[in-house]
């Protein structure tokens, strides 16, 4: 069988794969900063046309999108596969047992920033395309590939490009292999993401901080409208009370009730993940919670005076951060407008500025192409999938789903100690090696290769 023999030639050229990852992770590609993203889309260009792709580095109002695609035949199917080659800032530096940007390899795993998320789950599709093209020279199927320098940034430019570009990146499916598998080790398809609007609220006292004994009570404090804000919009229940919030809320498909009804649950290892002993909801309510309703976070409150002792001031200005995560048929800008309709009629004082959203997006677990995905992944990892109808957080899946109109889905590769955007990032050896391998088992499959 055709598979087997890109397996045992995948096995063959470990070295050469990791040395191909190494090279990669040791070019930074810091969005935030601006630092060496560039000639890492130029690195990664000349990774990518090394397949025989006809291969372009586009530009953006950003940072730039390397694309490649290799057409076999038109008719045949096409499948997208999406990254990111950017990483998060390595900061603090004396918290890594490795330098960031030197691949270090330890109990089999490789420590570097990047490693993990994304470089080395993006390269896993460019070496699985290589393995494949090894064996099949002339693969029966149509291969493109889009990989960002700025998700780590909010992935801003994203959905533009591919709204000026649908013509070219129409696909049947994109596959996106990005962040942890399941903590049981049990590999996941994810349908979708939950969509994001962050949101930051200023609150404007006197020009500076005054002493609060002095001008105690003739100075106002900016803190306080904000509390007030605060306690109007939402309640001890966690229930959001900004009018027109829930409106286009619809209940969950049956199917998507029946794939949360089949998911893994344990209470005690939800305790021992996020650190809080009085976690106490059953698993449908879990699932539910975290996937299918939106959610309103304070991420940041800042005013006054924080060090160590006492500052009796006033302070002048007072900061309030928020993001909402929204689930399918919210949308952040109707929820942008609701929001600032509440605050201008209850304190119109108060200054809201938009930080930047994300739309929710879902697949259909129904189609036919999931079912393709899900024994193709089974082939690579020898266990069956878990269907998850969707990820708590935010990635930009919506500009599949939504802006170009296809099904979309997400593989994660990494390991669940992986430590994504934290000091000692790392990627287990071999959740890399059936990485490639479960992105040939998908190309395999779309092609009809046994």
């Amino acid at each position: 069988m055709a598979i087997e023999h890109i397996f045992s030639y995948i096995e063959s050229h470990r070295k050469q794969y990791l040395e191909k990852l190494f090279t990669l992770i040791k070019q930074p590609s810091i969005s935030s900063q601006n630092k060496g993203v560039r000639e890492c889309a130029a690195l990664l260009a000349s990774m990518v046309s090394h397949n025989y792709m006809k291969t372009r580095i586009i530009e953006t109002g950003g940072q730039p999108i390397v694309y490649g695609e290799k057409i076999f035949d038109k008719s045949k199917p096409t499948i997208l596969f999406y990254g990111h080659y950017d990483v998060q800032p390595p900061e603090p530096l004396a918290l890594w047992n490795s330098p960031p940007f030197e691949p270090t390899l330890k109990d089999n795993k490789i420590f570097a920033r990047g490693s993990v998320d994304n470089k080395g789950q993006l390269i896993a599709h460019i070496l699985a395309l290589h393995s494949c093209l090894a064996i099949i020279e002339d693969l029966p199927l149509n291969i493109k590939f889009v990989f960002e320098g700025e998700e780590e940034s909010g992935s801003p430019f994203l959905d533009s490009f591919v709204k000026e570009n649908k013509e070219m990146l129409f696909a049947d499916l994109v596959f996106t292999s990005d962040g942890s598998m399941h903590e049981t080790g049990c590999p996941d398809i994810i349908l979708g993401t939950r969509g994001l609007q962050c949101i930051e609220i200023t609150s404007h006292g006197a020009k500076w901080d005054n002493h609060s004994g002095s001008n105690g009570g003739i100075v106002p404090n900016p803190i306080w409208p904000l509390v007030s804000l605060l306690e109007s919009i939402g309640n001890k229940n966690n229930k959001i009370l900004i009018e027109g919030f829930y409106d286009d809320i619809n209940k969950p498909a049956k199917n998507i009730m029946e794939l949360i009804h089949k998911l893994p649950f344990n209470k005690d290892q939800v305790i021992k993940t996020t650190g809080y002993d009085g976690f106490n909801l059953n698993k449908e309510t879990y699932f539910s919670k975290l996937m299918l309703e939106p959610t309103l976070n304070i991420n940041g409150f800042v005013s006054g005076y924080d060090g160590d002792g006492v500052k009796t001031i006033i302070p002048s200005k007072s900061v309030l951060k928020i993001d909402m995560r929204l689930v399918p048929d919210q949308e952040p800008e109707d929820i942008l407008a609701k929001f600032k309709t509440h605050v201008k009629k209850l304190f119109p004082e108060l200054e809201v500025k938009d930080m930047g959203s994300m739309k929710p997006a879902m697949t259909n677990p129904d189609l036919p192409v999931i079912n393709t995905v899900s024994a193709a992944v089974e082939r690579a990892f020898e266990t069956k999938p878990m269907l998850v109808p969707s990820m708590g957080g935010s990635l930009p899946n919506y500009v599949w789903t939504k802006t170009l109109g296809v099904p979309s889905v997400i593989v994660p590769y990494g390991n669940t100690d992986g430590a994504n955007h934290s000091p000692n990032e790392n990627f287990d050896v071999e959740l890399f090696f059936k990485g490639i391998k479960c992105s040939c088992s998908v190309m395999c499959a779309f092609a009809g290769i046994d």
